[in-house]
């Protein structure tokens, strides 16, 4: 395919001509198609379902402690859902405290807890003059929304294929004790679906802070999220390799069942160390009386064991794996070698990152809503919705129906085609 920008203006018109035509025959069948978030489709949620039968009006509630689960007690979380979470994040059940349905409410209650009552002792982060975040670009909006949110100053970080680029950590880490922490998705990454790799994940571990209450925020959102049984990545453990450089108390780690079980109606949980999990529970002990217990139940009754949560993590897959082939295949087919874009081919996760030409991607997002396709607002994935080269797309594959992301991935890579054709002509006039 020739590239555009080796095309002629009069080949560039003709082309742009033919694809109008295309967008507009797609346009006039009024479509209403959602790929804006990462939300499991119907299909997936289905695969849950056998869960709602596992607890019935004459089911035994109670939990290994001996507690009955319908009433109070276990600030922290019942023993077998413990288990069950830490298994799933590789840590020890000593280290992990089980929360509600959704692990972003428990970033949003770290930084909100920093904030108002400091860390382990530390200034409050209210009372300081400057409060700032290290952002990891392209990277999840509703992270960058919390700190947002609280007024806390974000600087971007640069991603790598091997994850944030760790001299600009390094540098900012250790010199300016306003930083208090990085946002990080280190597990086919939100959108890029990249995995930090072992050097990254030791420089994470050998950081010096300037700041004795700097925390690594680790939200391993898709530890299990595999698309393919025989190419899956490989994480390090942060915890464990945080102890390991003397730096025990440096990391958050977060994860839910949000994208395993059902999204609003799974459990959460925070994994830390034996200090940083004290400090916690002392505001625990004042905000809750514990959280659901009978759902915790729930699930460590019905996965069992980090085994039959694996085993369902692959059914999941059976139905993602499609979906990124269908999108990737496309990209491929329709835009590969026009020199007009850019994506990565994740091994797990849930979305696809596209980079467009500088300067097109608001345009791109617009044209495909003008066909009835609804996509992550362009920016969306840095702080303050302001991506510097407007080239950034998230790409959320999960939702549509098979035969709705086909045509959803036609609108799209038809949008990308003429914003990008305007993009050059315009550029040609300019030059004239």
């Amino acid at each position: 395919m020739t590239p555009y920008r080796d095309m002629t203006k009069e080949e560039l018109l003709e082309l742009k001509s033919d694809l109008d035509e295309q967008f507009d025959a797609i346009k006039a069948k009024g479509l209403n198609l959602d790929m804006s978030r990462g939300k499991p489709s119907t299909e997936q949620l289905n695969l849950s379902m056998e869960m709602m039968d596992v607890l019935r009006s004459d089911s035994d509630l109670v939990c290994e402690e001996g507690v009955d689960c319908r009433n109070y007690g276990v600030l922290d979380g019942i023993r077998e859902a413990k288990q069950l979470l830490a298994d799933m994040m590789e840590v020890p059940k000593d280290n992990i405290v089980i929360f509600g349905n959704s692990s972003l409410n428990i970033m949003y209650d770290t930084i909100s807890r920093s904030m108002t009552q400091g860390v382990m002792g530390s200034t409050p982060w209210c009372r300081l003059d400057k409060v700032k975040f290290l952002c990891p670009v392209p990277g999840y909006d509703r992270h960058f929304a919390i700190t947002e949110y609280f007024g806390i100053e974000m600087i971007n970080i640069p991603m790598t294929p091997t994850g944030p680029d760790m001299d600009l950590v390094e540098e900012y880490v250790s010199s300016d004790p306003a930083v208090k922490g990085i946002w990080c998705v280190p597990k086919y990454s939100n959108p890029q679906g990249i995995t930090y790799s072992d050097v990254t994940v030791h420089r994470f571990a050998k950081l010096k802070p300037a700041a004795e209450d700097f925390r690594i925020f680790w939200d391993n959102a898709y530890g299990i999220h595999h698309l393919y049984e025989d190419t899956q990545d490989y994480l390090l453990e942060i915890l464990m390799e945080c102890k390991k450089e003397g730096h025990p108390d440096m990391v958050y780690k977060f994860a839910s069942t949000s994208k395993i079980s059902f999204p609003g109606s799974g459990i959460g949980a925070i994994a830390a160390s034996d200090a940083n999990l004290a400090d916690i529970r002392k505001q625990m002990r004042i905000q809750t009386i514990g959280h659901d217990k009978v759902n915790q139940l729930r699930h460590a009754r019905y996965f069992k064991d980090i085994h039959g949560m694996v085993k369902h993590m692959k059914r999941h897959a059976n139905v993602m794996r499609p979906k990124f082939d269908i999108v990737l295949h496309t990209l491929e087919k329709e835009l590969g070698g026009l020199g007009i874009g850019n994506w990565l081919a994740p091994r797990g996760g849930y979305f696809i990152s596209f980079d467009s030409m500088n300067g097109c991607a608001k345009q791109i997002v617009a044209k495909a809503k003008e066909a009835g396709l609804i996509m992550t607002d362009a920016g969306a994935t840095f702080p303050y919705g302001k991506d510097p080269a407007d080239s950034n797309i998230r790409i959320a594959p999960s939702y549509p129906t098979v035969e709705e992301l086909k045509t959803a991935v036609e609108i799209f890579t038809l949008s990308v085609k003429l914003v990008s054709i305007e993009k050059i002509l315009s550029e040609m006039l300019g030059i004239e």
